[in-house]
């Protein structure tokens, strides 16, 4: 199973970017998605999750400016950032929890990261 995280780049402060991830390879059912970023020197932070069914949960420091969303038949999840910060610049990461047959344990794939830097 692999994860291609693509959408990063450079913002001016109050700009939007769309993140999109997409698993592929043998699967079987995906639970939970998310988003984590992280700077360097810092913990890898849990920015937004989704289940299958859609629902979400986004930390107090992006609620009301980033939104998490998925498309279940495209196995990709997307994170919209808006009115972004500074402080939002980071590595941006996804995270799928799959289950790769019907009677196989579920497991979580990390994609690799795209970077996302908000200046002016």
């Amino acid at each position: 199973v692999q994860l291609q995280a693509s959408g990063g780049g450079l913002v001016q402060p109050g700009g939007s970017l769309r993140l999109s991830c997409a698993a592929s390879g043998s699967i079987f059912s995906i639970n939970v998605m998310s988003w984590y970023r992280q700077v360097p020197g810092k913990q890898r932070e849990l920015v937004a999750t989704i289940t299958s069914d859609g629902r979400t949960n986004i930390a107090d420091s992006v609620k009301g400016r980033f939104t998490i969303s998925r498309d279940n038949a495209k196995n990709t999840v997307y994170l919209q950032m808006n009115s972004l910060k500074p402080e939002d610049t980071a590595v941006y990461y996804c995270n799928a929890d799959v289950r790769r047959a019907v009677l196989a344990p579920w497991v979580y794939y990390w994609g690799k990261g795209t970077l996302v830097t908000v200046s002016s």
